[in-house]
């Protein structure tokens, strides 16, 4: 894969960085054909790149023949954003708490924790081919 590929409510991307404001640009622009205001939009949007980029470095070791897959879906009541990455899992009860004092000075480990702050709920269903997210923010 050499870029980005967009089908319907979906975008493909290799595992490269380079490719955030690519995957920025498609969420924000399906999340505000839905009519979403500025500030759920702008906590959607941080949230997919926290996890997008862990995807990318954390699950895919920014391997580009991987690739990390989101996909945003609306239904009456929420917005709901799954990414999958290519990884081999991991055991999300092994990640840090990002605000006891031994972590408070550390330089990572605080996407998930960013990510349950602003989303209404965060499912993580690792794998050993690979981890899925899923984020959802209520419309209500």
């Amino acid at each position: 894969m050499t870029g980005p590929i967009i089908k319907n409510n979906t975008i493909t991307i290799p595992s490269l960085e380079d490719y955030l404001p690519d995957v920025d640009n498609f969420v924000e622009d399906i999340l505000e054909k839905h009519g979403l205001n500025k500030s759920v939009i702008a906590d959607i949007a941080i949230s997919v790149t926290e996890v997008v980029v862990n995807a990318i470095i954390h699950g895919n070791k920014s391997i580009l023949e991987k690739i990390v897959t989101v996909t945003v879906d609306k239904t009456k009541t929420a917005i709901e954003i799954v990414i999958v990455d290519q990884g081999e899992g991991f055991n999300p009860e092994d990640v840090d708490n990002p605000i006891d004092d031994a972590n408070l000075l550390k330089e990572v480990g605080r996407g998930i924790f960013i990510v349950k702050s602003l989303m209404d709920d965060l499912k993580i269903e690792p794998s050993p081919t690979g981890t899925r997210f899923t984020l959802t923010k209520n419309l209500q």
